[in-house]
């Protein structure tokens, strides 16, 4: 029987290798990898590795080398549909059913590759013959040998219209099938002969991710030709925005254990990619003139867990990453993401290796930057930030990016990484205090207003205790004042981790509740400093209103407390006696100091 691509890769993906090679191999996690004592052979120092990111096991005692389906066959001597059958029963997916169409494809689909390959041999001896003199000076202009454009499968098509189709016609092709394989153009006027698409060009073989040759892309050798480059029609083999140059050679590279790659490089085209194979960069791809799709993407992934887009560091090759971030922002998760390797301007790999080697283009590859600096490069540059209203206006493009990360932990990382580089480029610059004494005055520039209400440095300690402490309290004011939160300068490490811990979680949740924000904050590590908060729970909840408080009225306090402590409360919040009591109350704990305090407050000097 046989199994379709998307199948395969269906319960691949769903199943990493360390599950089934688990059920028979004692596996110990060794950095990225996984090492046990090999199954075939006897052995008493682990010798065999499994690798769940690039989908394989290997062993080194015995040679053998393969990835889930082929462990199966080995160590339980399956057949090849009996290994597919036990993986998908693991997967969870249904074996499909036989499909008489499915089959005739797959036959068509097989006939249609065949006279590719014979298509490629009449371009290869093209190439050779004197057809092709043009061409050959042109490649070894280039830096090519007739060694690399044989490894690369190069070719010649000669400037005829019906070279390759005389040829393979007299092999016995038809037209119909010819046209089929997007090897000749079948001309609206059904009164013309087909003529062959690829004249003039330089050919370059694509193959699908299982090596099969599907598809040709050619290099004008004319310099006034409209198309630079012609690639293939989508044919029933070849659908461009499913493949990658050179991906079946790059897969196999980046599985050599020696590699060390954690994914491939992305050029932009052929030649950068031939330019990087033969400086020792096997493991790189290309699309086939298009921004990278989800399909690609995915084909990447599949490989790796961090592959390099190459791009010019001009403003064009700025906006190409641009619209890659946009499209993978949507996909990205744990162990899934992107670098991004800005070349010189005006400069492809292919220039890169040729004016200052293999050495130049590593140290481009070693500086790519992660994908969430590319996120906030994309966000930054999208207008000048010369006003208060374009910087807020950065604050919501920020907002808009994050809402695109599909996968919960990754978006929570990402707003945390990027509202923390927003503070720190356009936030106000306070001065934090050190230590553990929340009573201690932080250095701070204040406004003469409230320099006047504020008699102590405990005050403002305080008062950021009691803005975090209350929605500890009470999670919902959240909803209420998330914004404000978010503004706060809170000069008290303390405070402001907690602060960053509260906006995290809020960020993420659909429904706020005290459980699943104390679960939250676990997480984080700050279960030590939340009960730190919670000794000042009675103090916390006197000057929010108590215990019995209206929502509203928690939320008019906490605004006034908020207000007093940013300068733009100019009332305060009684007399100076009033203050006053209110500080020691803070610092003793003392429920009594507190209720002097409120009586105070309401002008009461019982």
């Amino acid at each position: 029987m046989r199994f379709g691509e998307n199948f395969m890769d269906e319960i691949k993906t769903r199943v990493r290798v360390s599950d089934v090679v688990g059920r028979h191999v004692k596996l110990k996690r060794q950095g990225r990898e996984f090492a046990g004592l090999s199954p075939f052979t006897n052995e008493k120092t682990p010798s065999f590795f499994v690798n769940d990111e690039k989908g394989f096991y290997h062993c080194f005692s015995s040679g053998k080398h393969g990835d889930a389906i082929s462990f199966f066959m080995e160590v339980e001597g399956l057949s090849f549909p009996e290994a597919v059958e036990r993986l998908a029963e693991m997967a969870g997916v249904e074996m499909p059913k036989a499909d008489p169409k499915a089959e005739e494809r797959a036959k068509r689909n097989k006939k249609t590759i065949s006279w590719m390959e014979q298509a490629q041999i009449f371009f290869e001896k093209s190439l050779y013959r004197d057809v092709g003199g043009a061409a050959r000076d042109y490649l070894k202009g280039r830096g090519l040998t007739k060694t690399a454009a044989e490894n690369f499968g190069m070719g010649f098509a000669p400037n005829h219209f019906s070279a390759l189709k005389d040829e393979l016609m007299q092999q016995g092709a038809s037209a119909k099938m010819l046209i089929e394989a997007g090897l000749i153009v079948e001309p609206e006027d059904k009164g013309r002969e087909p003529w062959d698409r690829f004249r003039d060009r330089i050919i370059f073989p694509i193959h699908d991710a299982r090596g099969r040759l599907v598809a040709f892309g050619g290099r004008a050798m004319d310099k006034e030709a409209k198309a630079k480059y012609l690639n293939s029609p989508e044919t029933p083999i070849f659908q461009k925005g499913q493949l990658l140059y050179n991906y079946h050679r790059a897969r196999k590279a980046i599985s050599n254990p020696q590699n060390g790659a954690r994914g491939m490089i992305v050029a932009e085209g052929y030649m950068d990619v031939i330019a990087l194979s033969r400086a020792g960069f096997e493991h790189a791809v290309a699309p086939m003139g298009t921004a990278l799709t989800e399909d690609q993407l995915a084909l990447l992934w599949r490989a790796g867990p961090e592959p390099i887009l190459c791009f010019d560091g001009d403003k064009a090759g700025q906006r190409a990453a641009f619209r890659s971030v946009e499209r993978a922002l949507p996909l990205i998760r744990p162990g899934q993401t992107l670098r991004f390797a800005m070349l010189p301007d005006g400069q492809d790999p292919d220039d890169l290796i040729k004016a200052k080697g293999r050495g130049a283009m590593e140290e481009v590859l070693n500086r790519a930057i992660p994908l969430v600096d590319m996120v906030w490069e994309r966000e930054l540059q999208a207008e000048p930030l010369n006003s208060p209203e374009a910087k807020a206006g950065l604050k919501s493009r920020i907002f808009a990016a994050l809402k695109e990360i599909q996968h919960d932990d990754v978006r929570s990382q990402y707003q945390t990484v990027l509202l923390d580089r927003f503070d720190a480029e356009f936030g106000r610059q306070r001065k934090p205090y050190g230590g553990n004494n929340w009573n201690k005055a932080p250095v701070r520039k204040a406004s003469p207003a409230l320099k006047a209400t504020m008699q102590s440095g405990a005050i403002e300690a305080a008062r950021e205790k009691r803005l975090i402490g209350a929605i500890l309290e009470w999670p919902g004011l959240l909803e209420r004042v998330d914004e404000t939160l978010f503004e706060l300068q809170l000069a008290s490490p303390q405070a402001a981790q907690m602060q960053r811990a509260l906006l995290s979680y809020w960020r993420v949740t659909k429904a706020v509740e005290k459980s699943a924000l104390n679960a939250h904050i676990t997480a984080e590590g700050l279960e030590t400093l939340h009960r730190e908060f919670a000794r000042d729970r009675l103090l916390i909840r006197a000057a929010m209103g108590g215990t019995d408080a209206q929502l509203d009225t928690r939320t008019a306090l906490w605004m006034k407390e908020a207000d007093a402590l940013t300068g733009q409360d100019q009332t305060g919040d009684g007399s100076d006696e009033a203050r006053t009591l209110m500080a020691d109350a803070i610092r003793s704990d003392n429920s009594d100091a507190l209720k002097r305090r409120m009586r105070a407050s309401r002008g009461d000097r019982k």
